[in-house]
């Protein structure tokens, strides 16, 4: 649901009118830093300027490496941040342990009015902070808030189970004894995250891990380090007016070696990686080597399957949605769209004219559909995935070219006519394009589905009872979230979020996913006077 926000809607009209009248400029015309033009100063109401300190643990530093950040829409640079040096690493890393003895001590009830109070922090900046995620990650204006908005809501989640967690008191065997289950917080959560969605995913981990008495520690992707920093600064200054150590939501800015430091040392409980399955699993292996505890959240090569009774009214823009959105940045992306034959051909061509007519443009344009790829490495990816379809049997029906404008703009693409099991098919390009492949059998598309290395998200669109409970069941699909006539992507904060397989098994947000963030004791008190021995052993 929509909230009411903080800004005023005319203030809110005139961020939107100084953005759009910039971000087309001719290049020639923008020699400067974003941040430095008159029209991008908004971005200083998040206490953003040229120069960024990359690291916080309670102070703000940053003596590492410049980089400087890049709007997709016109590949012009923002603004710098100094990232953390591994020795900033470790000092951020000793100043959390010390923040985790005075934050494992609140009540959770009262961690949770701290999170409560981010939330209402995050709610005064939504808009600006979501027009900083529209900037440099590239996603149109309203997902920029609406990702925001995420974290706001699982927020809320996390203040209302803050007075739920807990374990069962069970049954014990023995007379006068109690049998309990006892939970605390890992510790520390080092939590590392992706460019497509730079502040949810933070979020999602953060305001969850808090209210189980852990501390954070953040590295946000190197190419969205203006997100990162603008996020921290609105939960430290909510820290700091507790009176809290702002330790106990760090964050460094850094490349691989910080990623590689936090997989490897032993005082980081918990590794909450987010990214490719390639990433994905050398961060696995280094937090598996030293016994540690992992949460992966990584690759989705998902489908959407139609049967010959599906409601194509709901089919075509949950298709659309689902594979066009975010430009086809999304974990849950439809990436495979399998269409029963008796429909192929109808849903092609209804597609193919609704793509035709997605509104591509700036993404602060309030009627643009789709914006640009967030890097030009991307750009090239889109079109190699294009040619290796090509030799591999596909055929083009629309899309498949760069658009010659400014920025990483590339047309949404649908391509038909690929086997099922083409090695294309069964990749995972982070771009937007769609493989259309033709089923006869339920059986044949349930396998298909099943089929690839990643087990994210799936769904059916279909009027039959019983095909959906087979859908759901154990010979339906094995992802870890399955639909019925929505697309995959969109979850909703309150069930867990991830998925099997390469997908790296790890839970979210809702549901039981604040398991993830605790450590489990089972508990046997005597309050007798006796001592009898479990399954009624006898020791004289």
């Amino acid at each position: 649901m929509q909230r009411t926000l903080a800004l005023t809607v005319g203030r809110h009209i005139a961020l939107r009118k100084k953005v759009y009248s910039l971000c087309f400029r001719p290049t020639a015309a923008m020699s400067t830093l974003l941040i430095n033009q008159p029209k991008y100063a908004w971005l200083k109401e998040l206490g953003l300027k040229e120069d960024n300190d990359g690291v916080y643990n309670g102070t703000w530093g940053g003596k590492g490496e410049v980089i400087t950040s890049y709007c997709p829409a016109n590949n012009e640079p923002i603004a710098r941040v100094r990232q953390a040096t591994l020795e900033e690493y470790e000092e951020t890393v000793k100043k959390s342990r010390e923040a985790w003895k005075v934050w494992a001590d609140i009540p959770a009830p009262k961690r949770g009015e701290i999170v409560r109070q981010i939330g209402d922090a995050l709610r005064q900046k939504i808009k600006v902070l979501g027009s900083l995620v529209s900037l440099e990650m590239g996603k149109i204006y309203v997902e920029g808030v609406g990702e925001v908005q995420e974290y706001v809501d699982v927020c809320d989640y996390a203040v209302g189970l803050s007075r739920m967690i807990g374990g069962p008191v069970l049954p014990s065997e023995r007379p006068g004894h109690a049998l309990i289950e006892q939970w605390n917080p890992v510790g520390l959560v080092g939590i590392i995250t992706a460019f497509n969605f730079p502040v949810a995913v933070y979020g999602w981990n953060n305001a969850i891990a808090l209210i189980c008495g852990n501390v954070c520690l953040w590295k946000g992707a190197p190419t969205t380090p203006l997100t990162s920093v603008a996020v921290s600064k609105i939960v430290a200054e909510v820290l700091e007016q507790n009176n809290l150590p702002g330790a106990i939501c760090s964050m460094t800015c850094g490349g691989a070696d910080i990623g590689t430091a936090m997989s490897k040392d032993e005082r980081v409980n918990l590794v909450s990686f987010t990214g490719s399955t390639h990433v994905g699993k050398m961060v696995s292996l280094m937090v598996q080597e030293r016994f540690g505890r992992q949460l992966l959240e990584l690759g989705g090569n998902n489908a959407i399957i139609v049967f010959e009774d599906a409601d194509l009214s709901l089919v075509v823009p949950s298709a659309v949605f689902a594979a066009v959105g975010t430009a086809g940045q999304r974990c849950t992306t439809t990436r495979r769209l399998m269409l029963h034959e008796s429909v192929h051909d109808e849903v092609v061509q209804r597609i193919s004219k609704a793509y035709k007519q997605v509104r591509i443009g700036d993404p602060w344009d309030p009627s643009t559909l789709y914006g640009p790829l967030h890097t030009k490495q991307a750009v090239d990816q889109y079109l190699a995935a294009i040619e290796q379809a090509k030799q591999q049997g596909g055929t083009v029906v629309c899309g498949a070219k760069v658009m010659d404008r400014p920025g990483n703009y590339v047309e949404p693409t649908i391509i038909t006519g690929l086997p099922h099991d083409a090695p294309i098919v069964h990749t995972e390009t982070f771009v937007p394009i769609l493989y259309v492949l033709k089923f006869k059998t339920e059986e044949e598309a349930f396998a298909w589905n099943n089929e690839v290395k990643q087990g994210l998200s799936s769904s059916i669109f279909t009027k039959d009872m019983g095909r959906v409970f087979r859908w759901l069941g154990p010979k339906g699909s094995d992802c870890g979230i399955v639909n019925v006539n929505i697309p995959t992507s969109g979850a909703e904060i309150g069930g867990a979020f991830g998925g099997e397989k390469h997908t790296g098994g790890g839970r979210e947000s809702g549901s039981d996913s604040w398991k993830q963030y605790m450590r489990r004791s089972t508990c046997t008190i005597n309050y007798s006077k006796d001592l009898p021995l479990a399954q009624g052993i006898k020791f004289e």
